[in-house]
């Protein structure tokens, strides 16, 4: 099967700054990957080099089985991180234009416009100005040009930025809906919750380099975070004696009862069958490891090993000048 996205050893730096460094990532066809990353990472510089809008210093793109984006625009769908729209149009010429651009029929493209804004709750604004719309509004309408032409591949940076809670809910169950008509999804975001709940697969860039390429299952075997909540069934019970049982290393006691953090190795079925032996649970379960958890870890690694390095060169750099014997 062709690949949807092929990118092979690319690179790019503005001015001494290097913002992508040798990354390789291949995405198949249907697939929904996540982007990741903290502010400045690189993942926008990733995206716009993808969508042709800059290009790479060294390294090779392939797009939808092209040599590039451009080759295969009629087929994509794009919502930048930076939102614009024509805001003298009217909502119904701006996503009919947009539909014609991208190789649809005007009525393809109205009809599918006006069933889209109905889903984001946006059923009268059709012949309201862009430029008279709420921030919210204009932003879903603007995510309805970015899917207009049913496009096999769509690019979301950041999508939900500024929304609130029940566009966001609408946008994720359109977004369910692009997937399962068999569009291949890359979501780039900052908030670890979006990404774990959309994604198949996690692909994480710190300081213009990945640093994960996995699918959410295999993160959750990988990083165990070994922690036990448990909520005891008589809420007198001595929880604190759970730092007794074999297996346990810590027990930190909250509103609900405790948390329970497991040694390295320790089997959690068996400290599950040994916790409620000692204490009746009314609910006890181990902890899902958390997209943020896994996060904040290789980013504090990766740090520290630039900082080690960084050290190392440092003090080479003396010793070459004798500045130490």
């Amino acid at each position: 099967m062709t690949a949807a996205l092929e990118i092979q050893g690319i690179r790019k730096s503005f001015g001494n700054k290097v913002a992508i460094e040798s990354l390789d990532l291949s995405i198949p066809q249907g697939a929904t990957y996540g982007l990741i990353g903290p502010s400045g990472a690189g993942k926008t510089t990733a995206i716009r080099m993808v969508m042709s809008i800059l290009f790479p210093d060294q390294g090779r793109i392939s797009v939808l089985g092209q040599g590039s984006a451009l080759d295969a625009k009629d087929r994509i769908g794009y919502l930048p991180e930076e939102r614009g729209s024509y805001r003298k149009m009217t909502v119904g010429a701006f996503l009919t234009y947009i539909g014609c651009l991208k190789g649809r029929t005007r009525a393809q493209a109205l009809g599918r416009a006006d069933r889209l804004l109905g889903r984001l709750g946006l059923t009268d604004v059709t012949a309201k100005k862009c430029e008279d719309l709420s921030k919210g509004m204009l932003q879903r309408v603007q995510f309805v040009a970015a899917i207009v032409n049913e496009p096999d591949l769509l690019i979301l940076d950041e999508p939900f930025s500024g929304l609130d809670p029940l566009s966001v809910r609408l946008l994720k169950e359109v977004i369910a809906e692009e997937h399962e008509r068999g569009a291949t999804i890359i979501f780039s975001t900052h908030v670890m919750a979006h990404a774990e709940e959309l994604c198949q697969q996690i692909v994480m860039i710190h300081q213009g380099r990945k640093v994960l390429d996995e699918p959410i299952s295999g993160l959750r075997r990988q990083y165990d975070t070994r922690r036990i909540f448990l909520e005891p069934l008589d809420p007198g019970a001595n929880l604190l004696a759970l730092q007794a049982v074999a297996g346990v290393e810590h027990v930190t006691l909250n509103d609900h009862g405790c948390e329970i953090r497991l040694h390295q190795g320790t089997d959690p079925a068996s400290a599950i069958r040994a916790l409620t032996a000692q204490v009746a649970p009314a609910r006890i379960e181990l902890a899902r490891i958390r997209l943020e958890d896994v996060f904040i870890r290789l980013v504090g690694e990766a740090d520290a090993t630039e900082s080690q390095d960084a050290l190392r060169t440092h003090l080479q750099g003396l010793s070459q000048t004798g500045a130490i014997p």
